[in-house]
């Protein structure tokens, strides 16, 4: 088969073609340095231009969404260099109320797209850039912390009224994100859990919020991914997202690659158990893995990448396995 470029491979696997190889994706946060458009957008081009990945998901600070609101964040050495919320912007139940609406191109949500810009004119359109959106209800708890989910159960008209003013914001960020170069978003729910909420209460405080999002962005995005973050996700509940990619924790919560592939009919994201095997294995375990996960798909309808985020400590090396073992697999199975 003719080499194909990053474009031509993620088309292909999405709609379970056959590839010259299968896609691979890796990404990272850069602690402290992502405050700073220009510095986040270096990183990023480095990273790309280092590793060739086949899709650039864009790598803001994981409490963007919320600064802006009132809420302060700090690196407090976290392994996978996310910044963790200090002083909530909701701390009573009558806070919800204050949650107004924002000028999206000003403040935190303003400088994550300006560094967007930046970068996609960087990468110059050879390779898909995803934004990182996070889910209205994702949003909500980075807020609020662990008081959402009393006000979600004792004062429901509270929290969804404020639900309604950060999709509306949401939409706004991730449509202009796309007419500055994004080519989708990466659609992060961290509440998708069994361990955290019934069928029920997602369906109503989460998905209702979320296929807002999605339908605002139809017909106007090449593909987005959806990423359901933890264990016990409620996979079967989001396998209907009009998402082209799907990317959870494989190694770590059901279901398994061959499991989800009979359930969610594009392009599923994983393989890679970053913070056990990428970070403490070795070169041959790495590699093993990858391989595994790829026999699970049958080499078909599968971007290696990560169950979240890449630990900052993750080597070069380490990175390098997981590469060679993608780019090696189709040669292996024509071998067999």
């Amino acid at each position: 088969m003719q080499p194909m470029n990053h474009w031509q491979r993620i088309e292909a696997a999405i709609g379970g073609e056959a590839t010259d190889r299968p896609p691979i994706a890796l990404w990272r946060h850069f602690p402290e340095d992502d405050l700073h458009p220009d510095k986040l957008v270096a990183h990023t081009l480095q990273w790309q231009d280092k590793w060739q990945f086949d899709l650039v998901k864009f790598m803001p600070s994981g409490t963007y969404g919320v600064e802006d609101w009132g809420a302060v964040s700090a690196y407090r050495g976290a392994a996978n260099g996310a910044r963790e919320v200090v002083q909530p912007a909701v701390l009573r139940t009558e806070d919800w109320r204050r949650i107004a609406p924002l000028d999206v191109r000003q403040g935190s949500y303003g400088r994550q797209n300006e560094a967007l810009a930046a970068a996609a004119r960087g990468l110059g359109g050879r390779v898909p850039l995803l934004q990182t959106v996070f889910s209205p209800l994702t949003t909500a708890r980075k807020m609020s912390t662990e008081k959402m989910f009393a006000d979600l159960r004792c004062f429901p008209d509270e929290l969804e009224r404020a639900l309604m003013v950060i999709t509306e914001v949401t939409i706004r960020f991730a449509l202009d994100a796309l007419a500055l170069g994004a080519h989708g978003v990466f659609f992060a729910t961290q509440q998708a859990s069994h361990r955290l909420l019934s069928t029920a209460e997602y369906e109503r405080f989460g998905k209702r919020y979320d296929l807002m999002v999605f339908e605002a962005l139809r017909d106007k995005a090449r593909f987005n991914m959806l990423h359901a973050h933890g264990d016990d996700i409620m996979f079967d509940l989001l396998s209907d997202y009009p998402a082209e990619m799907f990317n959870w924790h494989d190694r770590l919560t059901d279901p398994t690659i061959a499991q989800a592939a009979e359930r969610f009919p594009r392009l599923l994201v994983g393989g890679i158990d970053e913070h056990g095997t990428l970070l403490r294995g070795s070169e041959r375990d790495i590699e093993d893995q990858v391989h595994e996960a790829l026999s699970q798909a049958a080499g078909r309808r599968l971007m290696i990448g990560p169950g979240c985020v890449l630990p900052v400590a993750a080597t070069d090396a380490s990175i390098r396995a997981a590469v060679r073992a993608t780019h090696q697999f189709q040669e292996g199975l024509a071998c067999a």
